[in-house]
């Protein structure tokens, strides 16, 4: 059986999910004691990648973290908990959400601190994309996440294409000048 055969076509959500328990240590915070924002970001994106990786069977990179709301300072000492899963899969590339929370280990209080969204694409070992399996939501709130992400796709392309209109159109602003 070859690789393909081997490979499902479908996957649920569910198989996605990945879980990362972290402590919280001085080298990961600020003069405050808090963590670092961008140390939280590098947990978010392993904990993410997980997830595709679970999805795709295949190597994945980083292609955007859409978006991230840091809801709450995480402290020096903390537990953080992040867990993630593949919201949907498009033809290359996956969305994936990651929910984010820090355990106070002398109060025991558990508070959500964080959330993002994250595109990862698929490659092989040389670098060109791979197909993914699609994804089956089934609970009620995996599919408002399926539809919302299609969404934040469009919102993500319809950006991509202003961005590119504003550079063509100040290049071209520049030759005239030239």
């Amino acid at each position: 059986m070859n690789e393909a055969e081997s490979t499902p076509l479908v996957r649920t959500v569910a198989s996605t999910q990945s879980e990362m328990t972290e402590i919280i240590l001085p080298n990961d915070t600020n003069t405050l004691g808090n963590l670092l924002g961008g140390r939280l970001m590098h947990f978010i994106d392993l904990t993410g990648a997980m997830a595709a990786y679970r999805h795709s069977r295949t190597h994945v990179v980083t292609a955007a973290m859409d978006h991230i709301d840091f809801i709450r300072p995480v402290h020096l000492g903390d537990l953080l908990t992040l867990k993630s899963s593949v919201n949907r899969a498009f033809t290359t590339s996956m969305e994936v959400g990651v929910k984010v929370w820090a355990e106070n280990t002398r109060t025991g209080t558990v508070a959500h601190v964080a959330s993002a969204y994250l595109v990862f694409v698929a490659i092989d070992e040389h670098g060109r994309f791979i197909k993914v399996p699609a994804l089956k939501p089934e609970t009620p709130d995996e599919i408002r996440r399926y539809e919302d992400a299609l969404r934040r796709r469009q919102h993500r392309e319809a950006e991509y294409a202003r961005r590119r209109e504003a550079k063509l159109a100040a290049t071209a602003l520049e030759e005239t000048k030239a």
